[in-house]
């Protein structure tokens, strides 16, 4: 069985989507169409801008979903997923490609969650920290026992373990965590306490928007951030969506449950091989691949 993945914010890079909207005139209409809906020239910026202006969460988020979306819809007859799974923002991206939703309502929730971010990142000063070499268990202690805003946010392989929430509280946390044993403890280059209680204003402005929107039944299952488990019930995957804002993202667990429901094979769809490299992290045995090879 075929499981295609999508990623989330950090796999941007400058040039991103240029090859397809210079070589294919669908992918070149469906970036015009984001232009108008979005009302800035976002192509502008995924081709041409800088690291920094790729860096700000109201276009990465939508840069990313762009690539991945676009990347599917030209695999043509050769994209049947068996299942599907996005990495935080890459979910929005899987539910366009199991057609729960379609391009355009994708593009405007993935817009305005971005929007929703950004202002949540800009009220209270927060980052995140990826965690090598400990046990999930320790991490979590951790986390727990500081008074600080400071929870596991991304559970992306074994020993490999992204903690988010207040400046100061991170400081903290990766000064502990370094001496239980954690080969690195690296503060990331973003804006925000992603995936923490501090995004509930982000949580609560989208889920009117979910809420508004139509969701169809999807032509395959979809494994959910917030409890790694298979969904086809539109109303589910709305309210898990909402979640997903303020819940960590357990993707060692996505993967594993996707392995143990008879996917075969993977491959990602968007910019970058970030995820291809955690699922193997997650089962060395595991076969990827990247769409932009088997166009």
């Amino acid at each position: 069985m075929k499981a295609y993945v999508f990623p989330g914010q950090g796999a941007q890079f400058t040039g991103m989507g240029k090859d397809l909207y210079e070589k294919s005139p669908e992918a070149k209409d469906l970036f015009e169409q984001a232009n108008s809906l979005i009302g800035f020239r976002i192509t502008d910026l995924m081709f041409t801008g800088t690291d920094e202006d790729l860096k700000q969460t109201s276009v990465t988020q939508p840069a990313v979903f762009l690539h991945s979306t676009i990347l599917a819809s030209l695999l043509g007859s050769s994209f049947k997923p068996d299942m599907v799974a996005g990495h935080s923002l890459g979910e929005f991206s899987a539910l366009v490609a199991n057609k729960t939703l379609n391009f355009r309502d994708g593009l405007i929730l993935v817009s305005k969650r971005a929007l929703a971010m950004q202002k949540a990142c800009e009220k209270t000063p927060s980052t995140m920290a990826a965690i090598l070499g400990l046990e999930d268990k320790i991490v979590e202690e951790v986390c727990a026992s500081l008074t600080e805003v400071v929870v596991p946010a991304n559970y992306n392989s074994p020993g490999q373990i992204v903690i988010s929430g207040s400046n100061e509280g991170i400081d903290k946390a990766i000064e502990i965590l370094k001496t239980k044993g954690a080969k690195r403890a690296i503060k990331l280059s973003v804006g925000g306490a992603f995936h923490s209680t501090l995004m509930e204003p982000a949580r609560l402005e989208l889920e009117d928007a979910i809420k508004n929107t139509s969701f169809n039944k999807p032509i395959c299952p979809v494994y959910q951030n917030v409890n790694a488990i298979s969904s086809i019930d539109p109303e589910v995957i709305k309210s898990n969506l909402i979640a997903q804002l303020t819940s960590p993202v357990r993707w060692t667990q996505s993967i594993l449950n996707m392995i143990s429901d008879g996917a075969t094979r993977f491959v990602e769809v968007g910019p970058g091989c970030v995820l291809s490299g955690l699922i193997k992290k997650v089962n060395r045995d595991a076969v990827t691949e990247s769409a932009a090879f088997v166009m």
